[in-house]
């Protein structure tokens, strides 16, 4: 059956591992322990037949095996063919020492067993008597040894188990604490997942406990990732609101136009007027796309700007004779400094609608017969193109609000609508993309002065173009 949940899988992985470890241990220290006796009974084997075999070498003759009788060892002595010659009086028979090599020249160790059934540990010692070649068997029984390594296997085998349910234990407890940053993130994440449709956004910053951890840094990741996600969100809803909202006007104006132009035939004048408003909504809805799709390019980080060298005041200029039209119309007169050249770097088309949105905005709020004035200079490294009216200015109540797109205030003294439109939105736009600033002093009933800043660039600081210019509709 498949296992479900990641903490047990922990656990039987963690103790399976522990189980293999201390089966290991425990079988490498009892082969350890068992050689470190065996060796040890073997030591003392070589040193209780040293002096015996000595005295047999000086006393060839001498019977000494056979009076021999120690409490807990036993002797023989063998020929070469391993016929015996002399034993022990504690052995009432010969030992059993089939299995052992009689006929290798160094000292053989190994097992043997008695009349009685014991066994004892044996080492078989070849050396010279006289001209005749001997093998002195000596041996010791193996009870107490044994009877250590039992014990040993015994403990073992009873600490086993009982270090394996330690081992899960501590890995259940270890295991359970290491999982829960896991599960408030889980928990967090389900609760924004059911946020997800809020208008106000759904994010929250996940808890972060150890912030220097492995999970601490996904809760990091995370968080930029749903920030990231919420921030799309938030744009997308905003497009498509700004979008419905700005759309809706101009196509109730082209539905009416439409019904009332079949409602009953109309004279080609009549037929010509009305494609003439037709022909101005459609100049508006395309006006207010070209502006909407520039303001979704700079909301994902995608208005990229071409830089190139250019005379700022040239660009400037150029804009105040596109606009001087419209302000005839009004009475109003453009005064304009531009007489210090000014080279940097730039996108002359972003510029350019950047310079004509505050024009425009100047005149469309300005009663007739009064003064722009447009100025251009540097100050502390940054150039500064400054638009001054004399319009019906904006309330410092109004004023945080002013780049928002489709932001609209009652105007003083005024029953009509003052609409920010997408204007100073996309101005904020360009302006951010050139890495400039936009900022506004206003007093209603006096005026307005918006100065756009902008980084200086010298003209051999220009990358290549990289990008096709993107060219905006603002008017």
């Amino acid at each position: 059956m498949k296992i479900r949940t990641l903490r047990l899988r922990m656990m039987l992985l963690f103790c399976t591992v522990v189980g293999v470890l201390l089966a290991a241990s425990y079988l490498a220290f009892w082969g350890l322990l068992a050689h470190a006796v065996h060796t040890q009974l073997n030591r003392q084997l070589l040193e209780t037949a040293r002096p015996i075999i000595a005295d047999m070498v000086s006393e060839p003759n001498a019977k000494d095996i056979n009076r021999l009788d120690l409490p807990g060892e036993f002797f023989e002595l063998l020929d070469q063919d391993g016929r015996l010659l002399q034993q022990s009086k504690n052995l009432a028979a010969p030992m059993n020492l089939k299995g052992l090599n009689l006929g290798d020249p160094g000292s053989t160790f190994g097992r043997a067993a008695l009349d009685n059934g014991e066994t004892v540990r044996v080492a078989l010692i070849p050396f010279q008597q006289g001209s005749e070649k001997r093998i002195f068997a000596v041996a010791i029984p193996t009870f107490g040894t044994n009877r250590v390594l039992d014990n040993f296997g015994g403990v073992a085998l009873l600490l086993f188990p009982l270090s394996l349910l330690v081992t899960a234990g501590i890995s259940a407890l270890y295991v359970g604490r290491s999982l829960v940053p896991i599960k408030q993130l889980t928990r967090h994440a389900a609760l924004m997942a059911k946020r997800v449709t809020n208008r106000q956004g759904f994010w929250t910053p996940l808890p972060v406990a150890a912030p220097h951890d492995e999970l601490g840094r996904l809760a990091q990741t995370f968080n930029h990732l749903l920030k990231s996600v919420d921030s799309a969100v938030l744009q997308l809803r905003q497009f498509v609101t700004d979008a419905s909202h700005e759309l809706r006007t101009p196509l109730a104006v082209l539905h009416g136009e439409t019904e009332l132009l079949l409602s009953k035939p109309r004279s080609a004048e009549e037929y010509r007027q009305t494609l003439c408003v037709f022909d101005e909504e459609f100049k508006k809805l395309t006006r207010i796309v070209e502006g909407l799709f520039t303001l979704s390019m700079a909301d994902a980080g995608q208005l990229h700007l071409v830089r190139e060298p250019l005379y700022i005041n040239e660009v400037l200029e150029e804009a105040c004779c596109l606009a001087a039209s419209r302000a005839r119309a009004k009475n109003i007169s453009i005064v304009r400094d531009l007489h210090e050249e000014l080279a940097c770097t730039g996108d002359e088309a972003f510029l350019h609608e950047l310079f004509l949105i505050f024009l425009d905005n100047a005149i469309k709020y300005s009663p007739d017969g009064t003064c722009i004035r447009v100025t251009l200079e540097i100050q502390e490294g940054t150039i500064q193109a400054r638009f001054q009216d004399q319009g019906i200015g904006i309330s410092p109540e109004h004023r945080p609000f002013i780049f928002d797109r489709f932001y609209r205030a009652a105007p003083l003294n005024s029953g009509e609508a003052q609409s920010g439109g997408l204007g100073l939105a996309i101005a904020q736009a360009i302006a951010i993309a050139q890495g400039g600033t936009i900022e506004c002093d206003s007093t209603a009933g006096v005026g307005s002065t918006f100065t756009v800043n902008l980084p200086v660039r010298e003209p051999h600081e220009a990358v290549p173009e990289s990008l096709p210019k993107q060219k905006l509709i603002l008017r």
